[in-house]
């Protein structure tokens, strides 16, 4: 009998680990995805569930009901609550756990990034500082700039806010990575950007507006993660499928 394994996803990450461990003949895919976007990254191979579980309880019930014997949290660095709720519900479950979670980038020489902990942090250190920024942390946190009325916001997201949801005045962009280096370098330019708001997301797909700032000389406040959970954790799509085959 296939064991399963369920991958809480909707990253990239999360879909080329699906299409890998689906090619393990002993191994059954099924692939969550939060549903929070309206054209998520879907895994092609496996089963796919869209939305939520109802916290670590219900993902605890589905860990049984269905049932699940590893678990990989391959969600985005800045999903702290799912990851949370996965490591409750493994532990409690019994479930081999274990965490996909890609490097942070690192400023390097000529970067002049501005670490802070939170998107209403970031939002402060814009203020009286900026005139025109680009904004790409994504559309839930939109309303923390919302209040920065002399400031000029081109804002970069998958989808569209929320009906209601307070927005900066500016420009919505809306676009999925990855993004080159050139077309970076040209959208900076074209908007007279002064200031880069993004999040220490990691990996390749958005970087290069980090090595746009670099060469133009633009200052970015980067958003730091928040705390990941205490438990098994690998880097890259090969780590996750080398720990599956030693769980197996």
């Amino acid at each position: 009998m296939k064991k399963r394994l369920l991958i809480l996803g909707g990253t990239g990450d999360a879909a080329a680990l699906a299409a890998r461990a689906s090619q393990i003949a002993d191994v059954e895919v099924i692939s969550s995805l939060a549903g929070r976007t309206q054209q998520p990254l879907t895994p092609k191979t496996g089963t796919v569930r869209i939305g939520g579980f109802g916290g670590a309880t219900g993902l605890a019930e589905f860990l049984r009901r269905s049932p699940i014997d590893f678990l990989i949290d391959a969600t985005h660095p800045f999903a702290a609550v799912i990851s949370a709720n996965a490591a409750v519900a493994a532990a409690e479950c019994h479930v081999p756990h274990l965490l996909l979670v890609r490097q942070a980038w690192e400023a390097v020489e000529s970067d002049h990034w501005i670490e802070v902990a939170s998107h209403s942090e970031a939002a402060r250190a814009l203020s009286g500082q900026s005139q025109r920024v680009f904004l790409t942390i994504g559309r839930q946190e939109l309303a923390e700039f919302a209040g920065l009325e002399a400031i000029w916001f081109l804002m970069r997201a998958i989808d569209p806010p929320a009906q209601n949801t307070p927005v900066p005045n500016g420009q919505l962009l809306l676009a999925r990575g990855p993004f080159t280096l050139e077309d970076e370098r040209q959208l900076l330019l074209e908007y007279e950007i002064d200031t880069i708001v993004s999040k220490n997301s990691g990996g390749g797909a958005t970087y290069a507006k980090i090595a746009a700032a670099r060469e133009l000389g633009i200052p970015v406040v980067m958003v730091q993660r928040p705390p990941i959970p205490d438990v098994e954790q690998v880097a890259d799509v090969e780590g996750a499928i080398s720990w599956l085959i030693e769980q197996l």
